[in-house]
């Protein structure tokens, strides 16, 4: 999630942001996230300019106590005691405010490095260098899907099949392989001093709203349980 820091003091270069990533339709919420912050801010000052006032306030009345005028001190005294409703009042407004905002925060893509090139998809990534000399095969070059099957290692008729474009089964050392550096993983992470957790299968829609960008980046890898509040 991005600072609103940024949005505060650069909304454009937000905007551009978006614009770089082709999600246009998210412009909107960059003025929306503004419009909001604006009266944050407002209500802020409103509560913070009633603290100050109640504190002002307090030393009148023990200033009205030491001149024994018990009139102005009671007067005052019952002026500070509205004070805090009306702080509470500020409070509610100003914490559903931050929900909103913290929700809008969340649909806005991170900011790409400088260098990224503007493209839609893959063909349009540049590339930056090449490494060694790459020399000339007397051999069929093949990618890795084919590679795999040739070897016997992967099978991704039946991924597609059974589940879909994109998925495929490992097979064999392939399999072997992917658990190994799964395990080397969990020790390396160990290591540093953390603990493993197998989390559950499925989580909430709240749940998943704050690790996933309000799952909106990411509707083509989330799957949803029909008729149920799982992801």
């Amino acid at each position: 999630m991005i600072d609103i820091n940024l949005i505060r003091e650069n909304p454009e270069s937000v905007k551009q942001n978006i614009k770089k990533r082709f999600r246009e339709e998210k412009l909107i919420i960059v003025d929306e996230i503004r419009k909001l912050d604006e009266k944050w801010r407002k209500s802020k000052y409103e509560e913070d300019s009633l603290r100050s006032e109640r504190n002002k306030i307090s030393k009148e009345v023990n200033e009205a106590k030491k001149k024994k005028d018990e009139k102005k001190a009671k007067e005052l005294l019952a002026k500070a005691k509205k004070i805090p409703e009306e702080i509470e009042k500020i409070q509610v407004k100003r914490k559903k405010m931050e929900e909103e905002i913290d929700y809008l925060l969340k649909q806005i893509p991170n900011m790409l490095h400088a260098g990224v090139p503007k493209g839609k998809d893959s063909e349009d990534n540049a590339e930056l260098r090449k490494w060694g000399k790459i020399e000339k095969k007397d051999f069929e070059i093949v990618n890795h899907v084919e590679l795999m099957e040739r070897m016997g290692l992967a099978d991704f008729d039946a991924g597609r099949s059974n589940a879909g474009q994109g998925f495929n089964y490992l097979l064999g050392e392939l399999a072997e392989l992917d658990h190994a550096l799964q395990r080397y993983g969990v020790d390396f992470i160990k290591q540093k001093g953390f603990k493993l957790v197998v989390p559950p299968m499925m989580l909430n829609y709240e749940t998943l709203l704050g690790a996933v960008n309000g799952l909106q980046d990411f509707e083509e890898v989330v799957y949803k349980i029909d008729k149920e509040n799982l992801y």
